[in-house]
């Protein structure tokens, strides 16, 4: 007996599978992110997209493979949005200023990843390191920061004592504290970070603080 593979599905139907895989994940990231990884409810994640819990582990298997689908999905929208960024040919200061603007914008858009990667954090990043995925993903932003500082420094505009990975944690932070800790400094201080009013001046604020690190001391150089 011969070894035949099967069709694949009619194209209605994979079409069907995948905006329903799509829908879960949507309604799954509102969840995990608005309740947390143990506060989710897969019976509510179910009822929001009008489908069945045994739907549900059918395309995902399981509540812990669900969360770790939607981490993927939200890292992978992150890194594609850096590998569209074209700013090889832009001059230094203005490409780093460019480079920090794109996380700031990112983390703004989806204060949903800023609370998945908090909550995965929690769970000391369990699902990320048990994924195969996001093990590969990597982040193009670090290949195009050492890039622009590499220019930078050739051209004297930049130290040349600053590591690519250092400079993405300093932007990194300033972009997640923002959004994460929006409502505990508002309490605190009565300033709410994300307020459309101060949105330029906190955006140019992170490309000064970048800017001014990259370059303290050059004379010194």
């Amino acid at each position: 007996m011969t070894s035949v593979e099967e069709p694949p599905p009619p194209a209605g139907r994979a079409r069907d599978a995948a905006r329903t895989r799509a829908e879960i994940l949507d309604a799954a990231t509102r969840e995990f992110a608005r309740a947390g990884y143990d506060g989710a409810r897969v019976d509510e994640i179910a009822a929001r997209t009008h489908t069945t819990k045994r739907m549900i582990y059918y395309y995902f298997g399981g509540k812990e493979q669900l969360f770790t689908a939607v981490l993927e999905r939200a890292y992978t929208a992150s890194r594609e949005a850096e590998r569209h960024l074209d700013v090889d040919h832009q001059d230094p200061v203005a490409a780093i200023r460019r480079l920090a603007e794109l996380t700031f914008d990112h983390h703004e858009r989806h204060p949903e990843f800023v609370r998945l990667v908090s909550i995965e954090n929690i769970h000391g990043a369990e699902h990320l390191e048990a994924s195969d995925k996001l093990g590969t993903i990597g982040s193009p932003v670090l290949d195009t920061l050492r890039r622009v500082l590499a220019a930078g420094q050739e051209a004297g505009r930049f130290r040349g004592d600053v590591d690519a990975v250092d400079l993405h944690v300093m932007i990194g932070s300033y972009c997640f504290f923002r959004v994460a800790g929006r409502h505990t400094f508002d309490a605190l201080f009565g300033r709410d970070l994300v307020d459309p009013a101060q949105r330029d001046h906190y955006r140019r604020m992170l490309g000064d603080m970048v800017v001014a690190y990259l370059t303290a001391d050059l004379d010194a150089d």
